[in-house]
This record gives C-alpha cells, sequence and structure tokens, in this order.
C-alpha cells in the first residue's frame, strides 16, 4: 500500500516546527486507516493547529451543486475555526491568514481541469505569497492515473473558476506536483514545499493503490466516477442530465428526447475506445429533468488505459447536438460565478472547439487542432512529475 503526504509528515516535525498551522481539507482528508488528517494533526501538534478552511461542497462535501455556498463554522470536534472557501469569498483574506503561518493543503483533487479543488488550492498559495506565509502540500494520488493526459488547452478568454491555467481537461498530475507547476510556471512565487508519497506509480489507477476511496464531493462516489468524468463533466452545460439525482452521476447521462438505438449507430462509426454504452433509461430525483425519464446510457469503462473519457463524451454530445438540434440547449450563465459567458465555453475551455462540433468537425480533426499546444504542455509537465511510471 502506497503512504499519502500526511503519513509521511511523521518523522519530519522540523516542516512545522514553532509554527501556527492552518489547514485545508475536508471530509475525504484522510489516512489509510480513515483517520481524519485534522484529528492527526491535533494529536501530533496540539495548538499549534490553530484553523481549518474547506472548498467547494462544503466541510463536509454535503453541498450538491455548484454555487451552493458554505458558511464560515466552528469545527464540531476540536472547535477550530473553519473558513469557507466557496462562499463570500474563493480566496482567503489577510485576516484569514492571521491565523496561520503555513497553510497544509490536504485535499483529494480528480485529474479534471475544471474541479474546481485545485483553484481553492491556488488561490490559498496566491494569497500566502502576498502575505508571506508558507503552503505544505500533502501529497495525494491522482485517482486517473499519472500517465494520461487529454484535451484542449484552456484559453485566456475561457477563464474562470473552472479554469486558471492553460491546462488540458486531463493534466495527468497529482496535487503536489501542480503546485509546483502552478508555483513556477505563472509565477507566484510561494513559499513551497510538498511532502511526496511513497510506493505511488504513475500509471496506478486509485484501485491500484490499496487506498479506501472517500467521496471528496457529493457526485464523486466511487473511483469508476472519477474515470469518466473529464470528458462527462461536459454535461454539466447542457440541458441534458448528467446523472446528479442518480446512485450513478456523470456513468448516466441523457435526456427525454434521446434515442439510445440512433445514436449508437453514430457511436459505432467512430473510435472510442475502452468503454461500452449500455442503453437505460433513468429517472432524476433532483436537477435536470427531476422525475422525469430520461433515455441515455451508463457508460462502463472496460479497458481503462484505452479509455479517452474526453473524446468519448465530445463524440456523444456532437451526436446530440446534430440528432436533436431543437431539443437540445446550453445551459444559460450563471455558472459557478460567471454570469455572462457560456458555461460549455468556460468548461471546454476554448470557444472554437463548441463552434466545431457545432459545425460537424469530427472529434478526431479537432483533436488534431490542439494537439501542438497539448505537446507543449507536456513537455512543461515533465519538469514537476515527482513520480515514476
Amino acid at each position: 500500500m502506497i503512504r499519502i503526504g500526511i503519513e509521511n509528515l511523521e518523522g519530519r516535525d522540523g516542516v512545522l516546527s514553532g509554527q501556527r498551522v492552518g489547514l485545508l481539507c475536508n471530509q475525504a482528508s484522510t489516512d489509510s486507516k480513515l483517520r481524519h488528517s485534522r484529528d492527526l494533526l491535533l494529536a501530533r501538534y496540539g495548538d499549534q493547529l490553530t484553523c481549518l478552511f474547506s472548498p467547494q461542497h462544503g466541510f463536509f462535501s454535503e453541498k450538491q451543486d455548484n454555487m451552493i455556498e458554505s458558511d464560515h463554522a466552528k469545527d464540531p470536534v476540536s472547535g477550530l475555526p473553519v473558513f469557507s472557501l466557496y462562499g463570500e469569498k474563493r480566496k482567503p483574506d489577510r485576516a484569514m491568514f492571521e491565523y496561520l503561518d503555513t497553510l497544509l493543503i490536504d485535499i483529494v483533487d480528480v485529474g479534471t481541469r475544471v474541479y474546481t479543488f485545485l483553484y481553492t488550492m491556488a488561490y490559498c498559495m496566491e494569497a500566502a505569497a502576498e502575505y508571506g506565509k508558507r503552503i505544505v502540500v500533502l501529497d495525494r494520488p491522482n485517482p486517473v492515473g499519472g500517465i494520461a493526459v487529454e484535451g484542449n488547452i484552456l484559453k485566456d478568454d475561457c477563464s474562470s473558476f473552472v479554469g486558471l491555467y492553460p491546462i488540458p481537461m486531463r493534466h495527468g498530475m497529482t496535487v503536489g506536483e501542480l503546485a509546483l507547476f502552478i508555483n513556477k510556471e505563472f509565477r507566484i512565487g510561494v513559499d513551497l514545499q510538498v511532502v511526496p508519497m511513497e510506493g505511488w506509480k504513475r500509471s496506478m489507477l486509485f484501485r491500484d493503490t490499496g487506498f479506501p476511496w472517500i467521496t471528496p464531493s457529493p457526485n464523486m462516489p466511487t473511483p469508476e466516477t472519477a474515470l469518466v468524468y473529464p470528458g462527462q463533466v461536459i454535461w454539466e452545460g447542457t440541458n441534458c442530465s448528467e446523472g446528479r439525482g442518480t446512485t450513478l452521476p456523470f456513468e448516466f447521462v441523457g435526456a427525454p428526447f434521446w434515442n439510445p438505438a440512433e445514436l449508437l449507430e453514430d457511436l459505432q462509426a467512430t473510435d472510442i475506445p475502452g468503454c461500452f454504452f449500455r442503453p437505460l433509461v433513468f429517472q432524476p430525483t433532483s436537477g435536470k429533468w427531476a422525475e422525469q425519464s430520461c433515455n441515455g446510457f451508463q457508460i462502463h469503462v472496460t479497458d481503462a488505459v484505452r479509455f479517452l473519457p474526453y473524446r468519448t463524451s465530445l463524440t456523444l454530445l456532437q451526436a446530440i447536438m446534430l440528432r436533436y438540434p431543437e431539443d437540445f440547449c446550453y445551459k444559460e450563465p450563471p455558472y459557478e460565478y460567471e454570469f455572462e459567458r457560456l458555461p460549455m465555453d468556460l468548461i471546454l475551455g476554448d470557444r472554437d472547439v463548441r463552434l466545431a462540433l457545432e459545425n460537424g468537425v469530427a472529434v478526431s480533426e479537432i483533436e488534431k487542432s490542439w494537439q501542438l499546444e497539448l505537446n507543449g504542455f507536456i513537455e512543461k509537465r515533465s519538469n514537476y512529475l515527482m513520480y515514476g511510471s
């Protein structure tokens, strides 16, 4: 079994010696024995731990959807203040950072550009640089592996809280590697240290780690959800259900106006390896099409190494656009605190990708259009990788 950053912090007492410590975490921030990082820090460092910070969905991951805010609170276990970074503010202010000298970051990322925990970390890094504080990232596995990289690079005009930096949809980095990458490439310049893992290899998917899975957000119930998420998240920008309000969000996708038999004809004409589209009918209990029957698919990943989640979902999205132009539509703003720009453009990260899909350009051709930029990212990324394959 691997050892993660919070476990490897033991024996490195000099890292936090004489420091007042804050912790960015949520309920998924546990060790291999399901002990929460807060409790481990309290047991080891006592009153050096002065405050907690929580990302989107709240400290207990209880808030279901985007733009459902969390208030500041008091932790019922430790009595420490919990500062919400998904409420009135998404970037810590000076008053919050007055509690600490070093901020420990121990969050579960899912390897996808639009997952906001990454940008909460980045905002904390920016604030720490501004206020003269230090950041220590306690590294954790990328649940969808550290080898595959897929998708277009975010364009500046699509920058938002679901995409602050020019990275692809599936980045193939751990949270610690991302912190190093962001700090150097985007000149944040914070005093940064990463406590690495032991035993993790880039080829590992989450089920290979032997580590317990705890849902980091309400609609990420299993590692299999994380596998499809780099593609299936795009449905958030449409009137089609991404499976919220079901037991298998993001694995389920559909809408009342879909005809799976027709769509399978389109899908079978394309190269989308490593998965099987199983037709089904589902009825969300909340969200889009709540209490209505949706025709669609469950995406079963049959070969995770060959599976290309972004290509797969773009292909299905284009089929829906072209098959059902009178029924299909995009979600209107707001989305993640953006009130004018189209949510789909923010999710895809490039308006030209959306326009190409609408115009019927083959997904294989669209992929070619971004390959040069993707190669550039892969080259930069190589300077920050901490683990072998």
